[in-house]
């Protein structure tokens, strides 16, 4: 099946550990991701999950996805992804995965992620959008949240 994906890369002004470690670190995810819940295993095999709204018996979203590879401080992916949504289920089947990497810059670190699985047909463009604007404003986060923290979270 062909799939489509998205990029979206950016540089923080940080180390590449303390920016990795943001990627699995419940205390951070819930901040710069505006999750209410987050747990997170982090070793290969483990589970990275983050749920919004309130009410944990009955979030209004939540995903939870497998860490298929865990590379400190420099290589995440997730894949075998499940969601739930008050809203339903996705108009259409995919097979979602996020890689996220890690590399030094000169003026800290760069974070690239790369969103793949949206299908090829016109089925998943809203979606694909919705996941564009998605990651501009959680990078949007990360930026604020490293603004607010002078010490490493290691």
């Amino acid at each position: 099946m062909t799939t489509r994906k998205h990029e979206h890369a950016e540089v923080f002004n940080t180390t590449p550990e303390n920016l990795f470690s943001l990627l699995y670190t419940p205390s951070a995810i819930r901040q710069w991701w505006s999750a209410d819940r987050a747990i997170v295993l982090p070793e290969v095999g483990g589970l990275w999950s983050a749920a919004w709204r309130t009410d944990e018996d009955n979030p209004d979203y939540m995903t939870i996805a497998t860490i298929t590879d865990f590379e400190p401080p420099s290589r995440l992916l997730l894949t075998d992804y499940r969601y739930h949504s008050k809203d339903g289920e996705l108009p259409f089947e995919a097979n979602f995965t996020n890689e996220f990497i890690v590399t030094p810059h000169a003026e800290g670190a760069s974070l690239k992620v790369i969103q793949d699985g949206f299908p090829a047909g016109s089925e998943g463009d809203e979606f694909l959008k919705g996941c564009e604007v998605g990651w501009r404003e959680t990078f949007k986060g990360i930026h604020r949240y490293l603004g607010e923290h002078d010490e490493p979270i290691l």
